[in-house]
């Protein structure tokens, strides 16, 4: 870039070094940089900050067009250099080895003095890319700015903390003391699981504490989950949905695209946030060479975003009707309180026993409960049952099954974890439901709100009540809600017929 020996080609395949540092590769860079005002590469007076540096890829890139756009403000190039890493470039790195790197990358020199960095105007070897070791702080067991567990993250000093100075602050303006106009870059995602079995999300940390800087423009690559799921970010999504600040969202389904060789369920996106524009939301979704829109939405139009804009069309025609939501019907998670893996069950049929279904070993079992000591929904032990597992995942694969297959059970009879299930009072509506739920029509409905491999109950929100009366076929169920047949043709290109399972 700045010299002729610049090679950027190492930050295009470098190996992630661990779980929170996925390296940007410099392409996907310049296409969520392509989302700011052009008029910024020829602003002298703006200042950027990459608030999670790994390997200083957004600075350096910024760096780029900004030496080409102030070529006629400040036409000497070292003293345009000079300006641009001193007064313009700003960045927060995650770990000590991933400030050197960022260092090397930007300033061609793990420190901003040494004897090949482009910059000859620094005299604190750190430059304006920093890494500072924070301690988290504890409180019940907790850190009470990013929610680590203190049992795991209570390290010594030869190993990471976690706690990244950018989120681990109550007053974030103090981050170098100065307003800055763009603050931008792919945070870490995420913390290790503590204990249980879901790591917990940090990037929504990392937007939020954004916007409290209130910089004129803010753009972050973050995962998509937030959209419709994701441990603890109910408040995130509503936050950001409500945000009409939010001025562009490009969304990938599969990670793959942007990140390759890196699977992380859900996709992931980008975004634009504008401080002083607020309206409607330009959104293009990306699925493999397939690129929709984009198309002006409403964020908020419902509580999670649905994303697919073709498929906003077909939703409407379906709530237009007016039915109640077939989770009127419908299990709460670990409706009988035994999760997945109960297992206080036996396998000989005695006096008074319930069968119970649960899930071990890649395969779908019975065992056997005694009726007393089912304490918890005993009112649904007696009913018959539409079971389908809680969890399916397929990584974006499209046309997809969404569901995991379905099946009837005979009352009565109970379950683990493992299944939701739907309860009705007879064979015959039972297995009209089960005829409903195996239609592309019904996991389509469920796969708008269904971003992760686990289905939850609010998953099955928008799929109406029917008349269990019938056995139920797409056919049917798209000549009732009037479904035209581009509506049919995306459906059928979303959905995977159970039959070739």
């Amino acid at each position: 870039m700045l010299k002729p020996e610049y090679n950027p080609d190492v930050l295009s395949c470098i190996a992630n070094l661990s779980s929170d540092e996925v390296f940007t590769p410099p392409q996907v860079v310049n296409k969520v940089l392509d989302l700011l005002p052009k008029s910024l590469w020829k602003d002298k007076n703006a200042k950027f900050l990459e608030p999670g540096c790994k390997s200083g890829v957004f600075l350096r890139e910024i760096a780029k067009r900004l030496l080409v756009g102030l070529e006629e403000a400040i036409p000497d190039r070292q003293s345009r250099i000079n300006h641009i890493f001193m007064n313009q470039l700003y960045g927060l790195a995650i770990t000590e080895l991933t400030a050197l790197l960022s260092r090397r990358s930007v300033y061609c020199s793990k420190t901003a003095v040494g004897k090949y960095s482009v910059c000859d105007g620094f005299s604190d070897p750190e430059g304006n890319i920093r890494f500072n070791r924070i301690k988290h702080t504890w409180e019940g067991g907790r850190c009470t700015f990013c929610g680590a567990a203190e049992a795991s993250y209570a390290r010594g000093d030869e190993l990471e903390t976690h706690a990244y100075e950018f989120i681990h602050d109550a007053n974030p303006e103090g981050v170098f003391k100065m307003k800055f106009d763009v603050i931008i870059g792919n945070p870490p995602y995420q913390l290790g699981a503590d204990g249980g079995t879901r790591d917990i999300p940090i990037y929504n940390k990392f937007v939020e504490q954004a916007k409290k800087l209130n910089p004129r423009f803010l753009s972050m690559i973050i995962p998509s989950r937030w959209m419709a799921s994701g441990l603890g970010l109910s408040e995130f999504r509503r936050s950001m949905l409500e945000d009409r600040r939010i001025r562009k969202l490009v969304d990938y389904e599969k990670m793959g695209d942007v990140f390759p060789g890196v699977d992380f369920e859900g996709g992931v996106c980008y975004f634009l946030w504008d401080r002083d524009n607020e309206g409607d939301c330009a959104v293009t979704t990306v699925t493999g060479d397939e690129v929709v829109g984009p198309v002006t939405r409403d964020l908020s139009e419902f509580d999670i975003f649905v994303r697919d804009s073709r498929a906003l069309k077909i939703l409407h025609k379906v709530l237009e009707v007016g039915e109640k939501s077939i989770i009127d019907i419908l299990s709460v998670d670990k409706e009988f309180g035994w999760t997945s893996n109960f297992d206080g069950y036996h396998s000989d049929r005695r006096a008074n026993d319930v069968a119970l279904y649960y899930y071990q070993k890649g395969k779908r079992l019975v065992g056997w409960i005694d009726r007393k000591d089912i304490t918890k929904s005993p009112h649904l032990i007696d009913t018959w049952k539409v079971m389908v597992p809680q969890a399916y995942g397929e990584r974006g694969t499209r046309p997809a099954m969404v569901l995991g297959p379905s099946f009837v059970v005979a009352s009565p009879s109970v379950c683990t974890q493992t299944y939701l299930f739907f309860y009705l009072d007879s064979e015959g509506k039972a297995a009209s439901l089960n005829s409903y739920l195996r239609t592309k029509f019904f996991r389509f409905l469920v796969s708008l709100r269904k971003i992760t491999q686990h289905a939850t109950r609010s998953t099955y929100t928008w799929v109406p009540t029917q008349k269990w009366d019938r056995i139920w076929t797409d056919d049917k169920l798209y000549n009732k809600y009037g479904l035209g047949k581009d509506d049919v043709d995306f459906i059928e290109s979303r959905i995977r017929n159970l039959a070739e399972e």
